[in-house]
């Protein structure tokens, strides 16, 4: 709101039915006499308003004390997952090491002998039918000299 805008309402307000309010009720003197039930009423007003703000006040800063433990937890549950991580990458990279080193040579033996076993079979394959046709022909020329 402008200070135009107050001032034109602040005037309309005094201008209204034309009705002043006379100082006399809407300050409040120290030195005057008070009617005893409406102070004990404010200040048990006063002291029960203090007693929600610091309620409010102190709700606040237990949600604020709260989200700092809950940094602290998470701070500490990322470190130690970070240590993990660093470990499963050492541990990681000597396997492959010794993959690379132990594991692979004996693959690769595993690979040739495959082969050869391979390269045995055909060669097994074409002696026994080399063997079967010369016992084709031997018994053929078995049975022409009978």
């Amino acid at each position: 709101m402008s200070d135009e805008d107050r001032e034109k309402w602040s005037a309309e307000e005094r201008n209204r039915d034309n009705l002043h309010v006379s100082p006399s009720c809407s300050s409040f003197e120290v030195l005057d006499p008070h009617d005893p039930i409406i102070s004990r009423l404010a200040t048990q007003l006063f002291k029960k308003t203090n007693d929600y703000l610091q309620g409010e006040v102190t709700a606040g800063q237990d949600h604020y004390i709260l989200l700092e433990e809950i940094n602290r937890l998470a701070i500490t549950k990322y470190a130690d997952l970070k240590n993990l991580t660093v470990n499963l990458e050492k541990t990681l990279n000597e396997y492959n090491k010794m993959y690379d080193t132990s594991i692979l040579p004996l693959l690769q033996q595993i690979d040739d002998i495959d082969s050869q076993v391979t390269q045995f079979e055909a060669n097994a394959y074409r002696l026994d039918s080399y063997t079967k046709q010369l016992k084709a022909q031997f018994e053929e020329l078995c049975e022409k000299s009978k």
